[in-house]
């Protein structure tokens, strides 16, 4: 079990470093392909994006992990499922298509989105179908097949953004974003083949896809907490621009400005400050698998054992990146995206995404031990702080009451999950 639980992790952080360095490049060619304009608007559309995955996915690869990992029968938990997610999906796609308009025009205030929005409902079946395949794989804890399908996928998304996004470009920015968001069908569709290639060559009759009400239930015991937590997290990052959008605009800063400085923070600033977070999650995906299977037979100082070493990596990895980000983040941002701007910001914010980079081994450890909900509470009551906050710091501080919003929000996450992973 020691062994498999190391093997696991140690696959996924070189997987991880791999797909890591991949989204870098494809970041570079992507930054000098639709320009800083183009990336402003991407990121007003990507919180819709994050929202409709987390309600696409219904934390399903969790789910089906804690099954798998339990002794369930994986060919009858991950085809059960199959069925009703699509029939799910096709009910998202349809409530976004409609909905498209309002939350371009009314709440983002911006009808350059209405396109990209409307794509990423093409999306959402792919998405689904390659979230449950990975679950599966997470359950039996063979991270192998995970990690190659994520290399996939990355290559996939490359080649397109390299040779088919200028070429959109000349139709106009709107459309080259459109593809940006459309590139994730192809991306989803080849790791979807790619997962199918490794699973067990099983018989599989129409009859396995029957629907399974206590697999189903099982499911959403897991499922609807975990999702909770990640849907709180993407309702909050939903509304970050528009209650941004709307106060700045009310105390007098230009859409212009608005638009670029929320592109900065957000599409420059928070993911070079999240790439130490591919180790934490690959921490965090196999140790969920570990915990469960310990927890469930009683084993619990195992348990817990295997949380403090989690816990102990991902801050040394973090002290390491954060030292980084402090001495020299102006040549990281020149080399990856071709510009300067977000320097002052990652100086202020980077010291506290160390109590970030610890939040994926926590929420997994929760998760494990049948403590989601918990989770989910502490997400709550974050973002919920976060969202007041930015509806009263930016009249004072303009952009910069994002910043702060965004500090207080990762401590009182952080420390609420510390707490109550201490305390069971």
């Amino acid at each position: 079990m020691k062994n498999k639980f190391i093997k696991s992790t140690i696959i996924l952080i070189i997987g991880g470093a791999i797909t890591k360095i991949l989204a870098m490049v494809i970041k570079i060619f992507l930054t000098r392909s639709i320009g800083d304009e183009g990336i402003g608007l991407y990121m007003l559309v990507l919180p819709t994006f994050n929202l409709f995955i987390t309600l696409c996915t219904m934390s399903l690869s969790t789910s089906i992990s804690k099954l798998i990992s339990e002794r369930r029968n994986s060919k009858k938990v991950v085809l059960s499922l199959v069925p009703i997610s699509l029939i799910y999906n096709f009910i998202l796609m349809f409530l976004l298509i409609i909905f498209t308009p309002y939350i371009s025009n009314n709440l983002l205030k911006n009808s350059l989105t209405y396109y990209p929005i409307m794509a990423i409902a093409f999306t959402l079946p792919f998405i689904c179908i390659s979230s449950i395949l990975k679950g599966y794989f997470y359950g039996k804890e063979n991270m192998g097949p995970f990690v190659i399908s994520n290399i996939v996928e990355q290559i996939v998304r490359l080649v397109f953004i390299i040779f088919v996004i200028p070429k959109l470009m000349a139709y106009g920015m709107t459309i080259a974003v459109c593809g940006v968001v459309l590139i994730n069908v192809l991306s989803e569709f080849a790791s979807i083949i790619c997962l199918i290639l490794y699973i067990p060559n099983k018989k599989i009759n129409i009859s396995d896809f029957k629907f399974d009400k206590i697999i189903f239930k099982d499911v959403l015991n897991i499922s609807v907490p975990s999702t909770g937590s990640r849907l709180i997290g993407s309702i909050s990052y939903f509304l970050e621009p528009i209650i941004l959008t709307f106060i700045l605009l009310y105390v007098g800063y230009s859409n212009d400005y608005i638009t670029q400085e929320y592109g900065v923070i957000t599409g420059y600033v928070q993911p070079l400050l999240l790439l130490p977070s591919f180790f934490t999650m690959a921490i965090s995906t196999s140790l969920l698998p570990v915990i469960s299977s310990n927890y469930s037979r009683g084993n619990y100082s195992y348990a817990k054992k295997k949380l403090k070493q989690a816990l102990t990596i991902s801050l040394i990895i973090g002290v390491f990146f954060t030292i980084i980000f402090m001495i020299i983040p102006e040549y990281l941002l020149k080399f990856i995206y071709n510009t300067n701007l977000g320097v002052n910001y990652i100086r202020v914010i980077c010291p506290f995404f160390l109590l970030h980079y610890i939040q994926g081994p926590l929420t997994a450890y929760l998760q494990a031990i049948n403590k989601a909900n918990v989770a989910m509470k502490g997400t709550l009551v974050g973002a919920i702080i976060k969202n007041i906050l930015l509806l009263i710091l930016p009249i004072f501080m303009g952009i910069w009451g994002l910043v702060v919003a965004s500090i207080v929000n990762i401590f009182y996450v952080t420390i609420q999950h510390i707490y109550y992973a201490y305390k069971y």
